[in-house]
C-alpha cells in the first residue's frame, strides 16, 4: 500500500486518459487491501475538486486527487473564466459595488424573478444552500487571489453570469489565455483560472492520480443498501488517452506530485477522513440526464465531452450507498444554460472550437464552422422542415442586473417581477425538441437539427475543406440529393424525404421575397436559398450544466434518502443539486466550503 502524506514526492509522470463512462456498482464489502492511503481523496480536478484539495491541504490534511482524464481542470479549464462571487468581494468594495450577504441570500432565493422562457430563476433553489454559498462568495474571491488566480482588473459585471442575483454586479473574469496549447486545452478564459489553482495545489503538497476513473465508493457496514457507516475510500480503474495514430498515452502538462501506478488497471484508494464528490455532473449520461428530461436523448451531444464527458459517475456511486437526489426542478423546467445553441456548426459537440494547436487535436479532428449567416439560411428538423426563427438565440435571460427589459429597476420579491421579462411562448430549444413527424416509439426522439444553405453563403463563410465532419456535413448539386445524403449520417433515424426538404426551402424564399417571415417572425431575411451546390451542417444544440444532483447541507456533505449526513462524504459543483447559479461561482464556492469544513471538522 502506498501511503499519500504531506510529505512523500512520488516521482514519475502521469499517463494520460480518456473517460469511460461505468454505472456505480452495488455496494460490496471493504477491500481485502489498499494501493493508496491519503486524508481526503478529491474525486475530479475541476471547478470544485481543486478549490476542496487546497483548503484541505491547508488544514494540514494530505490529498490525493483522482481524475479520469490524462490533465487536469474538467469543464472549467475549457469555460470563459466568469467567475460570479458576490457579498461584498474585495473586487466590489475597490470598485464601489455596494453587496452584502444579506442582499446576496434575497436574491438567490427571490421567487418573483423569471427568465424569458417563464423559468423562475431562484424559486426552486435549496435555501439553505443559498444561505452557505452568501456567508462564503466573498472568502471564496480572496481564496482565489492567495492563490494565484489572476483575476482582470475591473468592476464587476453580469457579462456571462446566469442566476447570481439582480442587486448588484457579482460577475468577474479570468485573464484570457490565448492559443491552444499543453497548457491551454481550448484556449479558454478559464485556463490561468485552473493552472493557477493547480500550481498552488501542487506547492501545496497536494498529489494527483490522473487517469483513474472512480467507479465505487466504499462504505463501512453497508450490509444493507443505504444503511452504512462511515465512507472509506473508493475504487477506480486506468483509463489512458491514446490518440489516433499514436502508440503512447497522452501525458498531464505539470508532473511534479503526480502519483504512478504503472498502469495497474484496477485499484482500491482509501480515505482516512473524507471522500470529495467533484465530478462535474450528469449532462453526458443520457439516461441519467433524461430523469430529469426525458427529451434529451443520445442524439444531444455533451458540451465538450471530447474533454470533459460528465458521466454522471458520482452521482451513480453516491446513490449506491444511500445517498438522495435532490433538486431536480432547476434541471427539468428549462433551466438557463442547461441547453446551448452554439454558432459553430459541422460538428457533433459545437461547445468549443478546437483549433489543430490543441493535445486532443487527433480526438477532434475538425474545427467545424463558425457560422454567421442565420438570417440567410434554415435550419431544419430531422424531416426537413422549418421550427423556429434561425436568428433567435437558445435561451436569452429576461433580465440584467439592477434592470428589466422595460427599463424599470428590480425590486426584490415585488409580484410585478414575474410579469416583466417579456415572456415568450417557447424557446428554441423547446422547439426543436418537440415530437415531429420523424420521431418514433418508445423514445420519441425528436432528432437532430441541420442548418442549410447554400453557395453563396458558402462563400460568404469562407467555408474550406476539412473543417467539418464528413458524418455531419454535407453538400449537394440539388436539395433532394442533399437530404438524401444527410439520412446517411450515424445520427439520423429518420430518412429525410428530399420532397418535403425541397418545399420547405421553397416556401421560405416565398416569405423572403414576399419581405415577411409569416411562420416564425424571423427578422433581417434579404436573399434566397437558391444558388447550388446546396449545403447542410450540423448545429445539434449540447447539453451543458446540470443543475440537479446529490443532496448535500450547508457544510457540503452528502445527505441521505432520510435527511441524515453520510459521514466522510462530501460533494460540490456540477455533481450537487441546490442551486440554479450556472457554473463557477456555485463550484468554487462549494469547493471552498469543503476544504474549509475538513479543516474544522
Amino acid at each position: 500500500m502506498l501511503d499519500i502524506t504531506r510529505r512523500s514526492l512520488i516521482a514519475g509522470a502521469a499517463l494520460g486518459a480518456t473517460s469511460v463512462p461505468v454505472l456505480a456498482k452495488a455496494p460490496s464489502r471493504m477491500p481485502s487491501k489498499w494501493d493508496l492511503t491519503a486524508d481526503v481523496v478529491v474525486v475530479g480536478a475541476g471547478g470544485a475538486g481543486l478549490p476542496a484539495a487546497i483548503g484541505a491541504a491547508d488544514a494540514g490534511l494530505s490529498v490525493l486527487v483522482v481524475d479520469t482524464n490524462y490533465d487536469i481542470g474538467g469543464h472549467a479549464i475549457v469555460s470563459g473564466g466568469n467567475v460570479p462571487l458576490g457579498g461584498g468581494t474585495a473586487a466590489q468594495k475597490k470598485h464601489g459595488v455596494k453587496d452584502d450577504p444579506d442582499t446576496l441570500f434575497q436574491d438567490l432565493i427571490d421567487w418573483s424573478v423569471n427568465e424569458v422562457s417563464g423559468m423562475p430563476d431562484y424559486r426552486y433553489n435549496d435555501r439553505g444552500l443559498q444561505f452557505a454559498l452568501s456567508r462564503n462568495e466573498a472568502q471564496t474571491y480572496d481564496f482565489l487571489v492567495e492563490n494565484g488566480v489572476p483575476f482582470v482588473d475591473k468592476k464587476p459585471d453580469n457579462f456571462g453570469a446566469h442566476a447570481t442575483g439582480l442587486s448588484a454586479p457579482r460577475e468577474n473574469h479570468t485573464v484570457w489565455k490565448k492559443g491552444q496549447s499543453l497548457e491551454s486545452p481550448a484556449a479558454a478564459g478559464g485556463t490561468l483560472l485552473m493552472r493557477s489553482l493547480e500550481a498552488s495545489a501542487r506547492k501545496k503538497g497536494v498529489r494527483f492520480l490522473l487517469n483513474y476513473h472512480m467507479d465505487e465508493i466504499f462504505r463501512e457496514g453497508m450490509k444493507k443498501y443505504g444503511k452504512g457507516g462511515r465512507v472509506t475510500g473508493i475504487a477506480a480503474h486506468y483509463t489512458p488517452t491514446i490518440l489516433p495514430g499514436e502508440k503512447k498515452p497522452l501525458q498531464s502538462f505539470r508532473t511534479n506530485g503526480n502519483v504512478t501506478l504503472s498502469g495497474k488497471k484496477e485499484i482500491t484508494v482509501r480515505a482516512r477522513k473524507a471522500v470529495v464528490i467533484a465530478t462535474g455532473g450528469s449532462s453526458g449520461n443520457v439516461l441519467l440526464r433524461r430523469v430529469y428530461d426525458p427529451r434529451l436523448t443520445k442524439e444531444y451531444a455533451c458540451a465538450a465531452e471530447e474533454w470533459s464527458p460528465q458521466d454522471g459517475s458520482g452521482e451513480l456511486a453516491g446513490i449506491a450507498i444511500g445517498a438522495a437526489l435532490w433538486g431536480t426542478a432547476n434541471q427539468t423546467m428549462d433551466r438557463n444554460g442547461t441547453l446551448r445553441k452554439r454558432p459553430i456548426v459541422g460538428v457533433r459537440t459545437n461547445y468549443i472550437r478546437w483549433t489543430p494547436q490543441s493535445p486532443i487535436w487527433k480526438k477532434v479532428k475538425y474545427t467545424g464552422l463558425l457560422f454567421h449567416s442565420w438570417k440567410d439560411a434554415v435550419v431544419v428538423n430531422q424531416t426537413g422542415r422549418r421550427f423556429y426563427a434561425e436568428t433567435e438565440g437558445g435561451y436569452p435571460n429576461g433580465t440584467k442586473f439592477g434592470f428589466y427589459k422595460d427599463g424599470k429597476p428590480y425590486v426584490h420579491g415585488d409580484w410585478r417581477n414575474t410579469t416583466r421579462a417579456g415572456f415568450r411562448p417557447m424557446n428554441y430549444t423547446d422547439a426543436a425538441l418537440a415530437v415531429n413527424e420523424g420521431s418514433m416509439p418508445p423514445d420519441f426522439a425528436s432528432g437532430p437539427q441541420w442548418v442549410v444553405f447554400d453557395s453563396e453563403v458558402a462563400r460568404k463563410e469562407h467555408l474550406k475543406d476539412g473543417l467539418c465532419d464528413p458524418n455531419l456535413f454535407f453538400k449537394a448539386d440539388t436539395l433532394p440529393e442533399l437530404a438524401s445524403k444527410i439520412s446517411t449520417s450515424t445520427y439520423s433515424s429518420w430518412k429525410m424525404d428530399g420532397k418535403v426538404l425541397e418545399e420547405t426551402v421553397r416556401r421560405y424564399n416565398e416569405l423572403v421575397a414576399k419581405g415577411s417571415d409569416d411562420d416564425f417572425g424571423k427578422k433581417g431575411m434579404k436573399r434566397k436559398i437558391e444558388k447550388g451546390p446546396f449545403y447542410a451542417a450540423w448545429c445539434t444544440f449540447p447539453v451543458h450544466d446540470t443543475y440537479a444532483g446529490l443532496h448535500v447541507d450547508m457544510r457540503c456533505r452528502v445527505l441521505d434518502w432520510a435527511g441524515n449526513v453520510i459521514p466522510g462524504l462530501y460533494c460540490g459543483g456540477e455533481s450537487a443539486a441546490g442551486s440554479s447559479q450556472h457554473g463557477l461561482g456555485r463550484c468554487m464556492t462549494e469547493g471552498y466550503i469543503i476544504g474549509k469544513d475538513l479543516g474544522e471538522s
